[in-house]
């Protein structure tokens, strides 16, 4: 199997004191391994494709009495009712996954995962695979634009680098991972998500990933490379055209496998986005609630949704990206994005953005007094 060993990974932390004013918190920046059992486990958490579709078809429902307490709640705040828009429905959902009618974001943690992808080689990136080290180790230093917003929104920041100097197979050429890869990489995402996390962000980094991701779509939902395949970091006219006739070829080259959403994600995909996916099945067994990063992220969840169609009711789609296929794709899962700025930076960015949002509807969720506190006639003459 191929495994992660410890000295093949870099774990990176860069968190945020826990204070009253996210913003004001001071950072701290550590490099260590992760925990020894989720790297050196001899008994992994999923064996086979059908351990690991048997935990995607199992999962734990929200608590709907903690979020039809908040929804009582909102209503009597002193605002007219649904005047706050989708404030009031974060802080519902929160409580429907954290378990609790007065949510909290204590501890935000968000985890970017980095890959290498062998379908480089087909000339789909702008920039070269060693890009995705340089920009972990800029990550590790404090440099890159995720650090910035994860320090202002009071989140702590966990990067995890998965075998950046073994990239996956050339998907036009053979499966990206072996089933014993994809496993593996399963497990590094579930494990890495903290049961102390009251919210989980997920972003990703690895060049060539848009291919990838546009690959796992065009699998799961029809439509090929013309429907799918995006610029990505910015390839012009020829590199978009090289984008799609890569997938067009991955998924003529695979065929046999695009009725099972789990296949799919190991012949198409990358170790970055088994790890999300990952992640997102372990905060739902956990009752964490998501929030998702851009294109990528949510093509890595999306086989979730494929084997059922709740399973990411515990996720948000954080923002819609400036990457074309990205809002047809929210289109297939019915996710409706919080926030539209252009962005398409990934890195978690636009979730760590969107935690602001939820911090927001929170403060007035838990802050605002009800009409009988204020002594204000709760309905219209």
């Amino acid at each position: 199997m191929d495994r992660i060993t410890a000295d093949r990974r870099m774990f990176c932390i860069i968190g945020g004191l826990q204070g009253v004013s996210p913003a004001a918190q001071g950072a701290t920046v550590t490099v260590r391994p992760p925990p020894v059992d989720s790297i050196k486990s001899k008994s992994p958490l999923f064996s086979s494709f059908d351990d690991l579709r048997a935990a995607c078809l199992n999962l734990p429902p929200g608590d709907l009495k903690a979020a039809a307490l908040a929804a009582e709640r909102q209503r009597q705040l002193t605002k007219p009712p649904g005047s706050l828009g989708r404030l009031e429905d974060v802080v519902v959902w929160l409580a429907q996954w954290q378990g609790r009618s007065m949510p909290r974001l204590d501890r935000v943690d968000i985890l970017v995962f980095a890959g290498n992808h062998g379908v480089t080689v087909q000339g789909v990136s702008t920039y070269p695979v060693e890009v995705t080290a340089q920009m972990v180790a800029n990550f590790s230093a404090g440099g890159a634009a995720i650090n910035q917003l994860a320090r202002t929104v009071g989140a702590n920041l966990h990067v995890v680098p998965l075998a950046l100097e073994q990239p996956t197979a050339d998907f036009t050429q053979a499966l990206a991972m072996s089933e014993d890869a994809f496993l593996a990489a399963v497990d590094t995402g579930y494990n890495t998500v903290s049961s102390g996390a009251d919210l989980v962000c997920l972003g990703e980094m690895g060049i060539g990933n848009t291919t990838a991701a546009a690959a796992i779509a065009a699998a799961l939902f029809g439509g090929g490379g013309i429907r799918w395949a995006g610029r990505g970091t910015g390839v012009d006219e020829e590199g978009l055209a090289r984008k799609r006739a890569a997938i067009d070829l991955g998924l003529a080259r695979h065929a046999a496998l695009l009725r099972d959403p789990l296949s799919s994600a190991a012949a198409f995909g990358g170790r970055e986005l088994a790890a999300i996916m990952g992640a997102a099945l372990a905060a739902r067994q956990r009752r964490i609630p998501v929030l998702l990063d851009g294109f990528v992220c949510v093509a890595a969840v999306a086989p979730l949704a494929k084997l059922r169609a709740d399973a990411v009711d515990h996720a948000l789609a954080a923002h819609v990206s400036a990457e074309a296929a990205h809002r047809m794709l929210l289109s297939e899962l019915r996710l409706a994005p919080l926030l539209d700025l252009g962005m398409r930076l990934g890195e978690g960015s636009g979730a760590a953005v969107a935690v602001s949002v939820l911090r927001a509807a929170l403060a007035c969720y838990a802050g605002m007094a009800t009409f009988a506190e204020a002594g204000v006639a709760n309905k219209p003459h």
